[in-house]
């Protein structure tokens, strides 16, 4: 295993679960529309369950890590639906029927996925009609000088995370995918660089 490899499997994870804390707070709005079985991509390390309510039936998680399994199976086994996980990168194709989903819930995921509009159709198609997106996400600042850093950074941020963009308009690869924003807030989270947390938080459906 290449140094790289070994940063991405066993160091980086554990540093994303201690760096996300900051934006601990905005994730129960984000996700607190989900119901039914709801299909989350980019489960991460598992930070968003407990932040899901009582309607959510059954959760179907994607993400290509499979890290920190001891501390992801705690917060697993302290929900009270079942969770089903796949390790699948959500750009390649999902391997669910059309329509099954009530909720798919997306939280700082896609700005690391490499098709970020082939992921979000597929997520239009196994969700049934109707059914919302929830999400948040980071991406490009409103600022000019703050996107221009974002540009210039972008590069060392992609290898230091693992595939992450700091600088994705949001909002306009989500409609790319033929989805329809219900609900959008953008505001820079705080205790966050700004370069990293200028957030957009929303509801889309397809």
């Amino acid at each position: 295993m290449g140094f790289y490899r070994f940063y991405e499997t066993h160091i980086f994870p554990r540093f994303l679960d201690l760096g996300m804390r900051p934006l601990e707070p905005y994730r129960g709005e984000a996700v607190a529309e989900a119901r039914g079985r709801v299909l989350e991509i980019g489960f991460g390390t598992g930070l968003n369950l407990p932040h899901y309510t009582e309607a959510v039936e059954h959760l179907t998680a994607i993400d290509p890590m499979d890290a920190v399994k001891k501390k992801v199976q705690s917060r697993i086994d302290a929900v009270s639906f079942p969770v089903e996980r796949h390790a699948l990168a959500a750009d390649g194709g999902l391997p669910f029927a059309d329509a099954c989903f009530d909720s798919v819930t997306m939280t700082w995921t896609l700005c690391t996925i490499p098709d970020p509009v082939a992921a979000l159709r597929e997520m239009r198609r196994v969700a049934r009609p109707g059914a919302p997106l929830l999400f948040i996400e980071h991406g490009r600042s409103p600022d000019p000088s703050i996107a221009r850093w974002q540009d210039r950074l972008n590069p060392i941020q992609k290898i230091i995370g693992c595939g992450c963009n700091l600088n994705r308009r949001i909002d306009t690869i989500i409609e790319s995918a033929g989805y329809r924003i219900e609900t959008l807030d953008r505001f820079d989270a705080a205790r966050v660089p700004r370069t990293h947390g200028h957030l957009y938080r929303g509801v889309a459906r397809p």
